[in-house]
């Protein structure tokens, strides 16, 4: 093992009875259900990339769905959001329909790209990435928290008002250079982003204890370039929400840049074609114990909120809706090769 230090991170502290009082029932099942569409289509498009329908790169976000729907649950849709080539789950939560990713993924011409970005490049009017670069997106994300403080200072130029930049990267993009200079920059400029490390613990196959040096990632570093730390629990909703929530307002608060790690697991390989040998079946078994899908179930359960049943029903419900939009995607028009050269920036 690498030498490194390594301290027990300082997780995020919330009062859940009184989240959950202040979400109220009907908005937390409506979250629930994101999680769950984020699992089933997952679950199913993969099922599909390995029955030959789909190709090229397709990184699966399960095991990781509380995070991004807790961010989006706190800050809504109408911010700046730039992720990784793991994009499906947030440009569901931003509003793409399970229809149109399918179909990009199929590589339809009524995809969510016209077919030609597939798996990596999903895209919303406020998604800037989809990014397949390790640690491409932020620069972007960092340029897009600047520009939210010039549309502050002119008023008249032409950039839609925002409140944050949310940019989420992985703990293996830590050690690229455009970490280092993005948080520089956003400290030095009083930029309001917010950067989100989801530790899954595995840069492809490279555990980060041996890429790292120094951990809790966000507790250490984030002092480094004069901003505030944290870290979630990034397989518990309710967690993920109220830290979110905290960051939110502060940084709305002080246009001061934050530094966030949720730690998290993916169930999957980093991508479709890895096998995961580099960890056994027990420590698998084990992370999957604490499937975010399950801590919320039993959450619900234990304030009365849900029950196995009607958990089951909104499941299925989700179901439904990407076996829906798989039968769409067998059927779409391919694109037409004639169009192939258009929207290209530079031949």
């Amino acid at each position: 093992m690498a030498k490194g230090k390594k301290d027990q991170p300082t997780i995020f502290s919330h009062d859940l009875e009184k989240v959950i009082k202040e979400m109220g029932k009907e908005q937390i099942i409506e979250h629930l259900k994101k999680m769950l569409l984020i699992r089933n289509f997952e679950v199913r498009a993969e099922s599909a990339y390995l029955h030959g329908k789909i190709g090229g790169f397709f990184h699966s976000y399960v095991g990781q769905e509380a995070v991004q729907t807790a961010a989006l649950a706190v800050m809504g849709s109408d911010q700046w959001w730039i992720t990784t080539y793991r994009c499906h789950a947030l440009a569901l939560l931003l509003g793409a329909t399970p229809t149109e990713l399918m179909d990009e993924l199929y590589g339809r011409a009524t995809g969510n790209a016209m077919g030609r970005g597939g798996s990596m490049h999903f895209f919303t009017e406020q998604m800037l990435g989809g990014f397949g670069i390790v640690g491409g997106q932020l620069p972007i994300a960092t340029g897009a928290a600047f520009a939210i403080n010039y549309k502050k200072k002119f008023p008249n130029v032409d950039v839609k008002s925002k409140d944050v930049a949310i940019c989420f990267l992985g703990e293996g993009a830590v050690v690229q250079g455009a970490f280092h200079e993005s948080l520089n920059l956003a400290s030095l400029w009083d930029l309001p982003c917010i950067y989100v490390i989801e530790n899954n613990e595995w840069g492809m196959g490279t555990h980060v204890n041996r890429a790292v040096c120094v951990q809790p990632i966000a507790e250490r570093k984030a002092s480094g370039y004069a901003m505030e730390g944290y870290s979630f629990d990034g397989m518990d909703f309710f967690n993920c929400y109220a830290g979110f929530q905290h960051v939110f307002e502060k940084v709305k608060k002080t246009s001061r840049p934050v530094l966030v790690e949720v730690f998290t697991e993916r169930f999957k390989g980093h991508s479709i074609s890895d096998p995961g040998l580099y960890r056994s079946k027990e420590e698998l078994s084990k992370c999957m114990e604490r499937d975010p899908l399950m801590i919320m179930l039993k959450t619900l359960t234990s304030f009365n909120l849900l029950g196995g049943e009607e958990y089951k029903a909104l499941d299925k419900e989700q179901k439904d809706i990407v076996l829906a939009a798989m039968k769409h995607a067998e059927k779409a028009p391919w694109p037409d090769p004639i169009h192939l050269e258009e929207d290209v920036f530079a031949k």
